[in-house]
C-alpha cells in the first residue's frame, strides 16, 4: 500500500511523530511531508491508495481525481467539515472519513464553559470592579442572573457539536431548548431536551448558543427579528458560522440592550474589518476562533485517522464509525 500526506500545508501538526511513523510502517506512508494539490497534478501520487490530510486539503474535481489519483480508495482527513473537497471522492466511491467528532469535542468545551459564565453573568461584570463603587455595581448586575439552577439555555442546532453540549449541560439542572428541524422527537427526549422553534429560544433563553450546520439555507438565518427578541440580559454565542449572523442586526439589538452580550468566536468576514461596531461595543466579546481543536488537541484527530485507516484495512467494505456520505453533506457543518 502507498499512502501520501496531501494538504497546503507541508507540514501537518495534526500528526504527532508517533502517528507518522504508525502510518509508515502500516500505511506505506512516504514522507512526513505533505505534498501539494500542484504536486498531485504533476503525477507524484498517482500510485496512493490513501491520502492522509487535515486543515488546508485542495480541492479536486472529478476529472482530476480520475486522472491524478486513479488507484485512490480512501481519503482521511483529519479535521472537522469535509464540505469543501468531499463530494468529488464521494461521488467516485472513494471512502472519505473525518475527525469531526474528535474535533467537536473542544469546541463544545469552549461553548459549554461560555454558556455556563454566561449564565451566571460573568461577561456583564467581568472587568468592572476596579473600585469599591464599582463592584458594588458589578454586585448588582450580577445580581439579576439566574446562574445554574433551572436556567433555561437555547442550542440552535444539535449536530455532532449541539450534541455534544447537550449532553454536558445534563450535569446541570438547566432546561435545555433546541433548534433543529432534523433532529428526531426520540433523539430530543434521549438527550434530556425540548425542541423549539427560534422564536421561542430566543425570546425566553437566559444565553443562546449557535451550532447551525453551515450551508446555503442557514447563511443569515439570524437576524433582528430573533435578536431583538433576546432578553434584557441574554447572552448570544457564537461558535459556529458567522454567516448565519446579519451583523448589523445584531449590532442594533446590542446597541438597544447594553446589558445583553454576545461572546462571537466567529464572525463574517473574518476577522471583522477595521472600524467594525464589533471592535467597539462594550457588550461584544471576540475571540480570535479559537474554540477548535488547538496545540495538542489537533493530534487527537491524526490518532482518530490512524483508528480509522486501521479499521478500513481490516475490513473495506463495512462503514468505519467516521465515515462521511453523501447524505451527511446536507446537514454537517
Amino acid at each position: 500500500m502507498i499512502s501520501f500526506l496531501v494538504s497546503r500545508n507541508p507540514s501537518l501538526g495534526a500528526y504527532a511523530p508517533s502517528t507518522i511513523d504508525a502510518l509508515r510502517a502500516e500505511a506505506g506512508l512516504v514522507s512526513a511531508t505533505a505534498i501539494s494539490r500542484d504536486e498531485v497534478l504533476a503525477g507524484t501520487a498517482s500510485d496512493a491508495e490513501v491520502v492522509f490530510s487535515s486543515w488546508g486539503m485542495p480541492e479536486f474535481s472529478g476529472v482530476e481525481i480520475e486522472a491524478h489519483l486513479p488507484r485512490l480508495r480512501a481519503v482521511f482527513y483529519a479535521a472537522g467539515t469535509v464540505q469543501a473537497f468531499a463530494r468529488p471522492f464521494l461521488e467516485r466511491g472513494i471512502r472519505v472519513c473525518s475527525a469531526w467528532r474528535e474535533n467537536a469535542l473542544p469546541v463544545a468545551e469552549f461553548a459549554v464553559s461560555q454558556i455556563l459564565l454566561a449564565n451566571k453573568g460573568f461577561f456583564q461584570t467581568c472587568g468592572r470592579c476596579r473600585s469599591l463603587e464599582a463592584r458594588a455595581e458589578s454586585h448588582r448586575i450580577f445580581s439579576a442572573f439566574p446562574g445554574n439552577f433551572d436556567c433555561r439555555v437555547g442550542l440552535l442546532g444539535c449536530g455532532s457539536i449541539g450534541r455534544l453540549v447537550a449532553e454536558a449541560l445534563r450535569k446541570h439542572r438547566l432546561e435545555v431548548l433546541v433548534f433543529d428541524p432534523f433532529l428526531p422527537d426520540s433523539a430530543a427526549e434521549a438527550l434530556g431536551v425540548r425542541k423549539a422553534s427560534l422564536e421561542e429560544i430566543f425570546s425566553t433563553c437566559q444565553t443562546v448558543s449557535n451550532h447551525l450546520a453551515n450551508n446555503a439555507q442557514t447563511r443569515g438565518m439570524l437576524g433582528y427579528s430573533l435578536f431583538s427578541r433576546m432578553l434584557p440580559n441574554a447572552t448570544f454565542v457564537n461558535t459556529g458560522r458567522g454567516a448565519q449572523v446579519v451583523e448589523a442586526d445584531l449590532v442594533r439589538a446590542l446597541e438597544e440592550a447594553p446589558g445583553r452580550s454576545a461572546l462571537l468566536d466567529v464572525t463574517w468576514p473574518e476577522p471583522p474589518p477595521a472600524g467594525h461596531p464589533f471592535y467597539g461595543l462594550p457588550n461584544v466579546f471576540l475571540t480570535p476562533h479559537m474554540a477548535g481543536s488547538s496545540g495538542l488537541e489537533i493530534r487527537r484527530m491524526g490518532e482518530a485517522m490512524l483508528e480509522e485507516f486501521r479499521a478500513w484495512r481490516a475490513d473495506p467494505e463495512t462503514p468505519t464509525p467516521r465515515c462521511v456520505t453523501i447524505p451527511m453533506l446536507a446537514t454537517m457543518a
